[in-house]
Parts: C-alpha cells; sequence; structure tokens
C-alpha cells in the first residue's frame, strides 16, 4: 500500500517536518554525527518554522525546548549556539509558558553569563531572552545579579554602547549605525527597566549605567517620530534609577550628578524637552496620551534635584513667557501654549494630571505662581481636583514677573490687560455683577452633583 506523502508546505507536512527537525537534532546531541554546518542548517529551518505558531507545537513542549538549550548553552561554536539561541527567543516571545519552561530546566543562569560576552549578537539574544522572562515566570533576577553578575553585565554593555559616542567614535564615523547595534541596545535597555521596576531594591547596582544612558541619548539625534527605538528604551530607562547616586555613579571626581555635568549643566534637561517639543508636533493626542508620560516624568524627576540655576532655565523652557501674554495663554505655537492645551483636552485623560502636575512643580508648588504662570483658567481644574486652596488674590489682576514692568494681567487668561480687545457692551452693574455671579454658581454646584451622580453610577455599574 502506497503511503501519501503530505504536500510541501502544507499544515501536515509543517507538523511532521518540525518533529524530524527535533529528532535529528536530538540524537546528534549524543551521537555527533552531524557537522557543524549541518547542525546549523537544522537549526535555521527549525527558526523559520518556529516564527509561526500553528503546527509547530513539538517546539515549544519541555523535550523542544531542552533540546534548543543544550545548543544554546552547552555548544563550543558560536554560530550554532546563537541558531538555537534565536529559536529559543521566538518560542519564548510567541508561547509565554516556554519562559517558565526554561527557567525550570535551570537555564537562566546560563542565559545571564551569556550576556557577559562582547559580541553583538549574543548581548541581543541573552537580552532579548532575560527580558521575555522577566513576564510570567518565578525567575529570581536578584539571585541572577548576586550570583551571575548580571547587574555589572548589563552595565558593561551599555558602557560599550557608549564608548560608540565619544569624540574620537564621532570622528572616525564608529558610532551606532548598524540595526543590530541599535537591536542590542534596545533589549539591553528593555531588560534593566524591567529589573529596576519589577525590584527596586536592587536598582542602585545599575546606577553606573546612568552617564552612559545620558551621553548616547544626548548625543544621539532626535528621530523622526521622536519617541522610537532606542530613545524611548533610553528615557524608559532611566526613570526607575536614583539620579542622585553619584557614589554609585562613580562621579566623586567631577564634584556634581552626572545628570548636570561640568561642560554644560542644562545639557540633559535641553534634551529631553527638546524631544517633548518634537513629540508633541509629530503625534496625534490619543497617541500622545499613551506614549509621552515617560519623559514628563522624567523632565520631572530632573527638574525636582537639578540646581537652582538649571530650574530656572527649564522654567523658561516650559513655562509661558512674557511675550505670549499678548494673547489669552495657551493660544500662540509655543511649548508652553501646547502643554496647556493638552492639560485640558478630553483626548488625553492620563497625560491631563502629569502636565499640570509639572507646571505646579515648575511654579515651586506654590498656588499663587502656579495661577500667575499659568492662568486662573487651567490651574483652577488641578488645583481643586488636589484640594490645594485657592490664593485669596487669585481672582486680582496681577503683574509680570519683572516687578519693575508691572504689567497688569487678566487673572484668568494670564492675557495683558492692556493687550485685550476692548469691550464693546456697556459695563454690568453692581447689581448684575451679582446675578452673574449667583448665576455662575449654580451652574458650578450642578455640574458637581452631575459628576457625582456619574461617579456612583460608574462606581455600581463597574465595581
Amino acid at each position: 500500500m502506497l503511503s501519501i506523502q503530505p504536500k510541501p508546505g502544507s499544515s501536515k507536512g509543517k507538523l511532521e517536518e518540525v518533529t524530524q527537525l527535533l529528532a535529528d537534532l536530538k540524537s546528534d546531541l549524543d551521537a555527533k554525527k552531524l557537522s557543524v554546518k549541518q547542525r546549523q542548517q537544522l537549526l535555521e529551518q527549525l527558526k523559520v518554522h518556529g516564527r509561526s505558531v500553528e503546527n509547530a507545537d513539538p517546539i515549544f513542549t519541555k523535550d523542544g525546548i531542552h533540546t534548543l538549550c543544550r545548543y544554546a548553552f552547552e555548544c563550543g561554536n558560536s554560530e550554532t549556539s546563537q541558531e538555537a539561541l534565536r529559536c529559543i527567543a521566538n518560542a519564548q516571545l510567541l508561547v509565554p509558558k516556554t519562559r517558565q519552561i526554561l527557567v525550570d530546566l535551570g537555564y537562566a543562569p546560563e542565559a545571564a553569563d551569556r550576556l557577559k560576552n562582547e559580541t553583538i549578537d549574543d548581548e541581543f539574544l541573552a537580552a532579548r531572552i532575560l527580558f521575555l522572562m522577566t513576564y510570567e515566570t518565578d525567575l529570581d533576577y536578584e539571585k541572577l545579579v548576586a550570583e551571575n553578575h548580571l547587574a555589572e553585565s548589563i552595565n558593561a554593555a551599555l558602557t560599550r554602547h557608549a564608548k560608540r559616542y565619544s569624540r574620537s567614535a564621532r570622528r572616525l564615523s564608529q558610532m551606532h549605525t548598524s540595526p543590530m547595534d541599535l537591536m542590542a541596545l534596545s533589549e539591553t535597555l528593555k531588560l534593566l527597566f524591567n529589573i529596576t521596576h519589577f525590584y527596586p531594591d536592587i536598582s542602585h547596582q545599575f546606577s553606573k549605567s546612568i552617564p552612559h544612558i545620558f551621553k548616547i541619548l544626548l548625543r544621539r539625534s532626535i528621530p523622526s517620530p521622536p519617541l522610537q527605538a532606542p530613545v524611548n528604551y533610553l528615557i524608559n530607562a532611566l526613570i526607575n534609577l536614583d539620579l542622585e547616586d553619584n557614589k554609585g555613579q562613580q562621579l566623586e571626581f567631577l564634584g556634581m550628578n552626572a545628570v548636570f555635568p561640568k561642560f554644560d549643566a542644562n545639557c540633559n534637561a535641553e534634551k529631553l524637552v527638546n524631544i517633548l517639543d518634537s513629540a508633541i508636533v509629530a503625534y496625534t493626542e490619543p497617541e500622545l496620551d499613551n506614549i509621552i508620560s515617560p519623559v514628563l516624568t522624567l523632565i520631572r524627576r530632573v527638574y525636582e534635584i537639578a540646581p537652582d540655576n538649571v530650574k530656572k532655565y527649564m522654567e523658561s523652557l516650559l513655562l509661558p513667557t512674557d511675550d505670549e501674554r499678548t494673547r489669552p495663554l495657551g493660544q500662540s505655537d509655543t511649548l508652553s501654549a501646547r502643554l496647556l492645551r493638552l492639560s485640558t483636552s478630553a483626548m488625553t485623560p492620563s497625560l491631563r494630571g502629569s502636565i499640570s502636575a509639572m507646571m505646579f512643580e515648575l511654579s515651586g508648588k506654590d498656588a499663587t505662581q502656579f495661577v500667575h504662570n499659568v492662568g486662573y483658567g487651567f490651574a483652577s481644574g488641578f488645583l481643586l481636583s488636589n484640594n490645594i486652596q485657592m490664593p485669596e488674590n487669585a481672582m486680582e489682576a496681577h503683574a509680570t514677573a519683572d516687578p519693575e514692568k508691572a504689567i497688569p494681567v487678566n487673572p484668568i487668561t494670564g492675557q495683558r490687560l492692556d493687550m485685550e480687545s476692548p469691550d464693546q457692551g456697556e459695563p454690568m452693574t453692581q447689581e448684575e455683577k451679582e446675578r452673574e455671579a449667583e448665576r455662575l454658581f449654580v451652574l458650578f454646584e450642578r455640574c458637581v452633583i452631575l459628576l457625582a451622580i456619574v461617579f456612583v453610577w460608574l462606581y455600581l455599574r463597574y465595581y
């Protein structure tokens, strides 16, 4: 009886081929009859099949992962090992249960040790595998840091990347140009972020990388769109680190923090603000609501620890200037105006609070100064929602920051009074003003009651 051979490329054909490839690879682990080239060819074929979950089930079993791990971590040939690592990385990405399988097999320390290698391919693959294992596994990264020197390996990798941005490297055109270099950098930064996020107690182990991350961020041009790899990962990696850890950064001899280097204390803060400015222009408001929060968080952290001269510089970049007060604040095309518009946009519910909080911090966390800087119209919502007492003189016309100019401005809009359009109507009597104030107060009360009803309904509906 003739057997029907499966057609090449059919579902049955793929499953049988995957099964046979793994069987051949497993048997050769002991027999060692295949040449290095043959092993690499088999692993490459398996890698291609493993890019899709369908009919590739044998790869994602304990036996399949074990076979691949033996080639990845016990094989003396680096190219064969890397091919097996690619298969494992694909499996972990597509089938999350394989991450715990690798942990249970005891190969996580070998993956950490592989990150000690200085080759870009090994860095990319090891960092990717370790990053994926930060999810849905019980792997103890504190143990990997203590026993396998994982933090030292990550710090060393970022040091190597930063060297590509030295002045000599720029003269020799040796800066990051290879896609694999940038991919390896991104995976290492993602791994650093997750470790410091899930294990904050060991975040100080990565302080040595702070100067190198800032160096790369400062000397890379802002891409288009701005928050793409590796810029987004550079920013994320800094969020969980102690930016004031001078000792950990080994910068005592500089006499200051790496965030504010001696050659230009403003440079890092300015770069972050420029990234923020470019991002607000490049992305739509719904996109901004999802991706720009890390930039704002880092800017706020930098401002919090900045020396007074850097704080003043950041305020000049982010707060409305006197020149903007020829119009109501928020109506010009400056960064501060765009930020103020976003702080009240219905399309940025997550972003609104962060922007207002940043503006409040830039105002020295002083409610009176906050109202002066952004106008009562933009400040009132934040102050009320955070139970911050409204300044008694908030509704009075106040002067500009320069006491010598003493130009009164509208406390609601922030516009200079002498630049407002003249009122063409009859002035209101005192009685009319009182009636209008009462009407507005009633409307405000009704809005508060309506919001309370909505919140109660949402609570009962979803909780």
